[in-house]
């Protein structure tokens, strides 16, 4: 797999994985509503949707997505360990992926073909996605959370030129 697509997903993985250490084990089953994704859903379907779905599609495989649920890792430890351990597995299958497969146009889980690697980039985005919905849970739960590229907002509007 080129080198650039799997330092950016590590890149997004880490942004995931800082946020997701900040949750406290006491909220990590809290949802904003009921019937809602809980922190600890929005971070195991990160997870299990990149591995089993967009993965395994760029692959030229069908989807095997397990869901979401408690059963697939329980507490914060176990839910980092769960989204380190496939997130590991993508990496070694995506790495055996050429140029030409990375070229190659795959079937997505709802039946669009697109180029394998605009797949990967769409599963990029579909974790910002989440870790997004992470953020505004946690913020909603008075948590602090840490910046996503080093600086805060007040930070950027501190160091930038007024007009």
């Amino acid at each position: 797999m080129s080198n650039d697509i799997a330092q950016y997903l590590d890149k997004v993985r880490g942004r995931t994985l800082r946020v997701v250490h900040t949750i406290p084990p006491d909220k990590l089953e809290w949802s904003p509503k009921a019937g809602r994704f809980t922190l600890g859903d929005l971070a195991r379907h990160i997870a299990s949707a990149g591995r089993c779905v967009f993965v395994e599609n760029a692959l030229g495989r069908p989807s095997r997505y397990p869901g979401h649920g408690r059963e697939l890792a329980d507490g914060v430890g176990a839910v980092v360990a769960y989204l380190e351990r496939l997130h590991a597995e993508s990496l070694a299958l995506l790495g055996a992926l050429s140029t030409e497969r990375l070229e190659a146009k795959v079937t997505t889980l709802g039946g669009t073909e697109v180029r394998a690697w605009k797949l990967l980039r769409l599963m990029a985005e579909h974790e910002a996605h989440h870790r997004g919905q992470i953020y505004f849970a946690l913020g909603l739960l008075d948590v602090p959370t840490p910046p996503l590229y080093g600086m805060t907002e007040p930070e950027v509007a501190a160091r930038s030129r007024r007009a």
